[in-house]
């Protein structure tokens, strides 16, 4: 598992061992192979790692492309980033069906019926997907 750089390693170390020793029944977790557990919340993080630098990177060459004086602060940019990151979370939970039809409502604002049409789903069907994933957004903490 490379970072690219030693403080990047130093980190998820770091927080590798903050979950295991903020987690519940730790010795139980340990079991016979505690070096299989480490790995495995280390490969997690490291997910979480790279996933984060590809939503924030997207979200900066964005950002790039407007007038310096509308660009937000570093903090509010921080701020953002930390909710794309929950709303990616969140969309990942969603099956692929409920999230293609609530992108396509959110992102393509189209109508029930429009996104029925395009997806060969009944309306009643589209209307449950996009129901379910407005609960799962209400649930981001």
């Amino acid at each position: 598992m490379k970072l690219g750089n030693a403080s990047d390693a130093a980190d998820l170390a770091h927080d590798t061992f903050l979950r295991l020793m903020s987690s519940r029944g730790l010795p139980a977790q340990l079991g016979d192979e505690p070096r299989a557990l480490l790995t495995h919340i280390a490969k997690g993080l490291v997910v979480d790692h790279w996933r984060r630098e590809s939503v924030e990177r997207a979200y900066l060459e964005t950002l790039a492309q407007l007038p310096d004086v509308e660009a937000p602060s570093p903090e509010t940019q921080l701020l953002i980033i930390d909710v794309l990151m929950r709303i990616d979370a969140m969309l990942a939970t969603m099956g692929a069906r409920t999230r293609e039809m609530f992108l396509l409502a959110q992102l393509d604002g189209l109508t029930l019926k429009q996104i029925a049409e395009r997806t060969g789903a009944p309306v009643i069907t589209v209307r449950r997907h996009i129901k379910k994933a407005l609960v799962a957004c209400m649930a981001i903490e």
